[in-house]
């Protein structure tokens, strides 16, 4: 819950200020053996769920740190995760669900709850959907509803007319579009859409630039309004910055300006 969710709950009578002080508490910064120091009131402070980074860890780190954070009604989402590190957090977490979105793996039970937020997810390339999937998962546990469309980069560039109608048709407060190679579908589709688009460059590519490099350098150049540009395979940055973006849209759309 965040923290206005939680004043408000006591306002109205519907948690008791024991429970809520249960709430706040457990936001403190809480200390694992040296491993790790664990921000678990990002949720409430800032609005964007617990990431635990996987790359460089061990399997056996990750899943430490995951058991200590999932509870209930609390997921955690796990960035760059390979297979060891699923099978390691599916061990320590027998009776937790877990599921995979494309790099991004997802711990813990219940759902986020919805806000109203809607975010459309595009990728250039079917290389590009683990990156792209990690970002949709970040943007759905902030509560965003998404749509997603992969495939229907510029080398045919015909393939992006249906998802632009469709995505029209959903309203987005903000698209999130993935690309490697010379990353340019970002830069196309800022300039069909009149919402804010976080371009995500992917390390899909041949030799020279393939690694992400000329993606990101030619997002950065672009000349299209509208374009904010994220790292390289940074799936959590996009999601992040477009929840934010669609989740503020839709509480001014519903409450006015504060």
């Amino acid at each position: 819950m965040r923290l206005r969710e939680i004043l408000d709950a006591v306002a109205q009578g519907t948690i008791p200020p024991e429970r809520a002080e249960d709430l706040l508490q457990s936001g403190e910064v809480r200390y694992l053996d040296g491993l790790a120091v664990l921000d678990t009131s990002r949720a409430i402070r800032k609005g964007v769920p617990e990431v635990v980074y996987a790359g460089a860890k061990t399997p056996e780190q990750v899943a430490k740190i995951c058991a200590a954070l999932v509870e209930p009604g609390r997921r955690v989402i796990v960035s760059a995760a390979s297979g060891e590190h699923e099978a390691a957090l599916r061990a320590a977490l027998p009776d937790t669900p877990v599921r995979r979105s494309g790099r991004a793996l997802v711990a813990g039970s219940g759902e986020p709850e919805p806000t109203g937020a809607r975010i459309g997810a595009i990728c250039a390339g079917t290389s590009d959907i683990p990156v792209l999937e990690e970002a949709v998962a970040v943007a759905r546990e902030m509560g965003a509803e998404t749509r997603s469309f992969y495939d229907v980069g510029v080398a045919g560039l015909h393939r992006l007319e249906q998802p632009l109608q469709e995505l029209r048709s959903f309203d987005p407060d903000c698209l999130i579009v993935a690309a490697g190679m010379e990353g340019a579908l970002p830069t196309v589709v800022s300039a069909l859409v009149d919402v804010p688009v976080i371009g995500l460059p992917t390390s899909a590519g041949y030799g020279l630039g393939g690694d992400g490099s000329a993606a990101i350098l030619g997002m950065l150049q672009t000349c299209s309004p509208g374009l904010a540009v994220v790292n390289v395979d940074n799936g959590v940055g996009a999601g992040a910055t477009a929840a934010l973006i669609a989740n503020r849209a839709t509480r001014r759309a519903r409450c006015g300006p504060s």
